[in-house]
């Protein structure tokens, strides 16, 4: 995935994080830590990379060839911003849930397609991009205006 934006400030994250499997396989040095959706079917635990530096952030998921459904990756930003997305290198589908700074979904791209350079864009400012494996936002009734807890936002996910 490649985040188009101006700036991107690196994130300090409080509690102790984790390389993964995935990021170490992956070449990436990202940092693991715990997301919920809260949605009108129940709160969804998620263990998510955070891509934090402009380097984790072009390389995002690509050359992954499976992704768990209760795995994904933040794509974290300082400020509000629009921001840009894209599918190039990228071999599974994505589910792509843009978020606003308060925590609140702001919209979802369902089932990306994989390997395409087509631009997604998040269409209003927002602080994060949340992967996770295709299909899975809908199966879990996920819609705009749903929230997302995570340091990020201000919120915690409950271990």
């Amino acid at each position: 995935m490649l985040a188009t934006v101006a700036g991107a400030g690196a994130l300090l994250w409080a509690g102790q994080s984790t390389r993964t499997a995935d990021a170490e396989r992956a070449g990436a040095s990202v940092i693991e830590e715990r997301l919920e959706l809260v949605t009108a079917t129940g709160v969804h635990a998620f263990d998510i990379e955070v891509a934090t530096t402009p380097e984790q952030q072009a390389r995002g998921l690509m050359f992954r060839t499976e992704l768990a459904e209760n795995k994904g990756m933040l794509f974290p930003y300082s400020e509000p911003r629009e921001l840009t997305m894209w599918m190039r290198n990228t071999y599974i589908p994505l589910d792509m849930v843009f978020i606003r700074a308060d925590g609140t979904v702001h919209r979802i791209e369902a089932q990306t397609v994989p390997f395409s350079e087509r631009t997604i864009g998040s269409q209003g400012a927002v602080t994060a991009v949340l992967e996770i494996a295709g299909g899975v936002a809908a199966r879990l009734g996920l819609k705009p205006g749903d929230t997302v807890r995570h340091a990020h936002f201000g919120t915690s996910a409950q271990r």
